[in-house]
């Protein structure tokens, strides 16, 4: 059956909730909890075929802004979740060659550049989702252990059909289902983008030295090489090579790897070695041409993907969390469709901006750092130098990275919906 030919049927015992989210990873859980913790009334079911346990187990590490915990607090999880977080209370941007002797600092943001708090703490995304996923269960979250196969659109309902036989009939569908997204294809919903040629390789390694909260962002040629801080003396790498070059190196045995790794990791922390598993990700843009259409909308990677040159990819998609939960409890509030297309247009309106901004900043950046022209490097290099000695810019630049500003969604800011 095809997303044209279905049509929707009430059958016995079919599943009825008023928003089915497609998708249980980060995005869909906390949005799931963020519903149902402000709007009981409202039945949320999340559509997922991964295991919880393997979901759990995700080794890999994230970025989370200061606006996201804020975020994470107010949906009650942040207190289990801190214990496993790092703060990072210290960034540091160098540009240089491979080869060269000496990394000079041109950039650097110190302790409590959001004011109060750090901007930025590293999670474990094994541990944030199965925070997450407990506290939803716990909040009357109806879980269904399958993928969403196909939808049909009817005046006041859509009915999804799920992969392994069965119905749900929702009053709105959430496609969460990452870059990929099957759903956000059935819907007709048109993508914009390109590919870098480059991967991201993702690792966590051990180290003699504490890191003392420090991050730091190497730019090099082949693109950025980021060290993010995790508990004890280990760090979570975000590697960025050309694509081909990537998968030579993850292929490559330990001893190998290591040493790679070793120059361009330095030696300012001691001795280094990987702990964790590697993978290497394709790196590109994709920017939706719509969020939203009839009883149906787009959320996280879904909507967006972009380069991890600024760690914001993972808080863009809390951003849409926290926008299109304030968007539907405020209507059903005033017991408006929440599956109107009208009202999720408002949704739309509130992220696309933000979304395009950040997906041209992260795109210029490396566009702009991945590239060894002497010229280019000098005007760069003053560039970052500039912004280093004007506070002013300093903040501005900080506290759009970590999404302050009091016109921004209130879970953003900490508050119950």
């Amino acid at each position: 059956m095809t997303h044209a030919d279905m049509t929707p049927v009430e059958e016995p015992g079919a599943l009825r909730t008023d928003v089915l989210i497609a998708g249980g990873g980060y995005v869909g859980l906390s949005l799931a909890l963020a519903l149902r913790s402000a709007d009981p009334t409202l039945a949320v079911a999340v559509a997922d075929p991964v295991p919880a346990a393997v979901a759990a187990a995700d080794a890999r590490a994230s970025a989370i802004a200061a606006a996201a915990r804020r975020m994470l607090a107010a949906l009650g999880v942040w207190e289990e979740i801190a214990a496993a977080s790092e703060p990072i209370l210290e960034m540091v941007v160098t540009d240089s060659r491979l080869a060269d002797p000496v990394r000079p600092v041109f950039l650097t943001f110190g302790d409590r550049a959001v004011p109060g708090e750090p901007f930025a703490h590293m999670v474990p995304n094994g541990v944030m989702v199965g925070a997450l996923r407990r506290r939803a269960e716990a909040a009357g979250v109806v879980f269904v252990p399958e993928a969403i196969a196909d939808f049909a659109v009817a005046p006041g309902s859509v009915t999804a059909r799920r992969a392994g036989g069965g119905r749900v009939a929702a009053r709105l569908l959430v496609a969460a289902d990452g870059a990929r997204s099957r759903l956000r294809d059935l819907a007709g919903i048109r993508t914009v983008g390109w590919s870098y040629g480059q991967s991201g390789i993702v690792t966590t390694v051990e180290h003699e030295r504490p890191h003392g909260g420090r991050a730091e962002e190497h730019f090099l040629p082949a693109g950025p090489f980021a060290i993010l801080p995790l508990p004890g003396n280990r760090s979570s790498l975000v590697w960025t090579e050309r694509t081909a070059d990537a998968e030579r190196l993850v292929a490559l045995d330990d001893f190998t790897f290591a040493l790679e790794l070793e120059r361009r990791f330095g030696h300012r922390l001691g001795a280094v070695r990987p702990v964790g598993p590697r993978r290497a990700f394709p790196l590109g843009l994709t920017v939706a041409r719509a969020f939203v259409a009839p009883r149906f909308a787009l959320c996280g990677d879904a909507a967006h993907g972009i380069h991890p040159i600024a760690g914001q990819g993972l808080n863009l998609g809390f951003r849409d969390v926290a926008a299109l939960a304030e968007t539907v409890v405020e209507a059903h509030r005033l017991g408006l469709d929440i599956g109107a297309v009208d009202l999720l247009r408002r949704y739309e309106r509130w992220r696309r901006y933000d979304t395009v901004e950040m997906a041209m900043v992260t795109d210029g950046l490396n566009r702009l750092f991945s590239n060894d022209l002497a010229p280019v490097r000098l005007i760069r290099d003053v560039g970052l130098g500039l912004v280093d000695r004007l506070p002013r810019l300093k903040r501005a630049f900080i506290g759009r990275a970590a999404h302050e500003g009091a016109d921004g969604p209130r879970l953003l800011r900490g508050e119950a919906l």
